[in-house]
């Protein structure tokens, strides 16, 4: 049984996708059993989909406006990315956490509680930190992030979206409509949902091609939405009859124009791995199988956009992590998968 007494510090871990009453609910419940409230604010550093419209300042930002002086002196924020791996993404969540409890002079020896709703599988993350006390609240209304969503970006009529927020960030998302960013987010709401309407929600089996060369890597930026505008891995779907590393070499050639041969190419695989995460694409389920070629060139050879990708470049590959939040859907962790790009960073 979780203790009734009073803890030194909560943490409160969501995506926030917006802050809505219910979570106002579980923050006020956490404050009254904790002397400070760490909140969580997971999927940080990426860019922009349906699914996480908003990045983590904003979300602080909404989470801080709705507070009052007292409350938000007692609340602070630890930005942490995805991983679409719960072993690291649990130890880079305790380290941050250790890491801002340590700024603010709590105890490594404080009483730490994990406060949390267990609302369904999406909830398991609340077992992978066992050194913290378990404080499970109740369901604080029945509100749905998803829903806010939908009702937000396709300005459903008459929908009662800004009553299942705290005023304050009714407030943030009318204002946020007027950015430019709203405007994408509500074309990729529209591409989405005709990209499920005519192919349904998968599973779907895509492929990827990294290429590197002379320390650099091949990217495209994607030509239409979803992602539009953002860089990716040059891949595409599986056809019918094609192998994996066939369809892969068939879409990098496709979309950039590399003028090499396959075997030359193929001679140069170092890796291939899936990333099947369910949550990795706002589509549906994709699974993609991604291959890493390592070209031995001395110079990079001479690329275009084509097809899907309205631009094909080079970049050096100890310059990615800053692309981390132009990098569609799970792209960069592909990358880092391969290339190691946070290594000696953070984990």
């Amino acid at each position: 049984m979780p203790s009734r007494e009073p803890f030194d510090a909560a943490v409160l871990m969501g995506r926030f996708q917006p802050f809505h009453n219910g979570h106002a609910g579980l923050l006020r419940a956490a404050l009254a059993r904790a002397g400070r409230v760490l909140v969580v604010l997971g999927s940080a550093f990426a860019a922009r989909n349906i699914r996480n419209p908003f990045n983590a300042e904003e979300r602080a930002a909404m989470i801080h406006a709705s507070l009052d002086a007292h409350a938000a002196r007692r609340v602070s924020f630890v930005f942490v990315r995805d991983y679409y791996d719960n072993r690291r993404w649990a130890a880079a969540v305790e380290g941050r956490v250790q890491e801002k409890m340590q700024q603010q002079g709590i105890s490594p020896r404080a009483r730490v509680a994990l406060a949390g709703f267990h609302k369904d599988a999406s909830s398991d993350y609340l077992r992978l930190f066992p050194r913290w006390f378990p404080l499970a609240l109740e369901r604080q209304g029945d509100i749905d992030a998803s829903a806010i969503r939908r009702m937000y970006f396709t300005q459903e009529a008459n929908a009662p979206w800004a009553a299942l927020l705290p005023p304050s960030v009714a407030r943030f998302l009318e204002n946020w409509s007027a950015r430019a960013d709203f405007a994408a987010m509500q074309e990729e709401y529209q591409a989405v949902a005709a990209y499920r309407k005519k192919w349904g929600a998968g599973p779907f089996v895509t492929l990827d091609a990294l290429v590197t060369a002379a320390g650099h890597a091949l990217l495209v930026r994607r030509k239409n939405a979803p992602g539009r505008g953002l860089w990716a891995i040059p891949g595409g779907f599986l056809e019918g009859r094609e192998r994996l590393c066939q369809g892969a070499l068939r879409e990098l050639k496709e979309e950039t124009g590399l003028d090499a041969p396959d075997a030359e190419i193929m001679d140069a695989l170092r890796a291939a791995a899936v990333f099947d995460h369910p949550d990795r694409s706002s589509r549906g389920r994709i699974l993609t199988h991604a291959h890493w070629f390592d070209l031995p060139l001395a110079a990079l050879p001479v690329v275009r956009g084509a097809d899907d990708a309205a631009e094909a470049h080079w970049f050096p590959v100890a310059g990615l992590p800053a692309l981390e939040t132009e990098l569609f859907e799970d792209h960069f962790h592909i990358l880092d998968h391969f290339l190691h790009l946070l290594q000696g960073t953070e984990d």
